[in-house]
């Protein structure tokens, strides 16, 4: 299956736990992600949390398609050797694309520097538009956790 990767490196005037913390509570999805309008079905096991998201596309003549991904969050805040802290998951679509994501949040002089990766596969044919909608939602994850997490 074609695969890409995507790196967005941005800082935020937070400290770095601030980050970690609202990274990994799925709550916190909803917005986060523009597609993002609901999540459901969150349990809890040990370090990780598994739920579902669904994800939303406008569709011509005010019309909407509901995707609902499944979402497994790593809530540990693993630390790097640098100090680093990392929170994570990965998301299967039932269009079977798959996508791993990670966050490496360390102490920057305004606050914290963020490292949002993404590694994305799916089927051949697809992999441009699901590239193009997960590029997106990246930039948009930036400015929203600036939203959110500045003005506190």
């Amino acid at each position: 299956m074609p695969q890409t990767r995507m790196r967005h490196e941005f800082t935020l005037h937070a400290a770095p736990s601030a980050v970690a913390e609202h990274l990994a509570e799925p709550l916190n999805y909803v917005g986060l992600s523009p597609l993002v309008v609901e999540v459901r079905d969150i349990t809890r096991s040990g370090a990780k949390a598994h739920y579902t998201a669904v994800e939303r596309f406008d569709l011509p003549l005010g019309r909407h398609f509901d995707n609902p991904i499944d979402v497994t969050l790593a809530l540990g805040l693993d630390e790097t050797d640098a100090g680093a802290l990392i929170v994570g998951g990965d998301v299967v679509s039932r269009a079977w694309v798959h996508v791993r994501y990670r966050y490496e949040i360390s102490a920057h002089p305004v606050g914290s520097r963020i490292i949002d990766a993404i590694e994305l596969r799916a089927p051949f044919g697809l992999l441009r538009f699901a590239a193009s909608r997960a590029r997106a939602v990246q930039i948009e994850r930036a400015r929203v956790l600036a939203e959110r997490l500045e003005a506190s």
